[in-house]
């Protein structure tokens, strides 16, 4: 009992350090909007899964971190992007914003 809760403990320890700079996005939305005003919300999990919709349009995919990027690899592909999608990736609160090439990035609160 005791060695099934180390490992346990273990693995929890080791998916919460892999996730870091994703933890604040579990629960929550990344809204990505491009120039045009075009908007994408993903909703990641902790399991390495994600969902989210573009122009009312839903997709799956999966994540992967990677060092200082997180991979994106969707089903189906949203408009615009390619299979594996690799970003840079950074801790943020909710409520932030910030840009990356030419898309602002706002995290928010909840599933919207």
């Amino acid at each position: 009992m005791r060695t099934a809760l180390l490992a346990s403990a273990f693995a929890l320890a080791c998916t919460a350090a892999l996730a870091g700079p994703l933890d604040s996005r579990f629960g929550n939305t990344t809204i990505t909007r491009d120039g045009q005003g075009n908007e994408t919300h993903i909703y990641y999990a902790a399991d390495g899964t994600l969902t989210g919709k573009q122009n009312g349009q839903p997709f799956k995919g999966s994540w992967k971190l990677n060092g200082g990027t997180v991979c994106l690899t969707f089903d189906p592909v949203p408009q615009g992007a390619t299979n594996p999608t690799c970003v840079p990736v950074s801790d943020h609160k909710v409520g932030d914003s910030w840009g990356t090439g030419p898309y602002t990035v706002t995290l928010v609160k909840g599933i919207q």
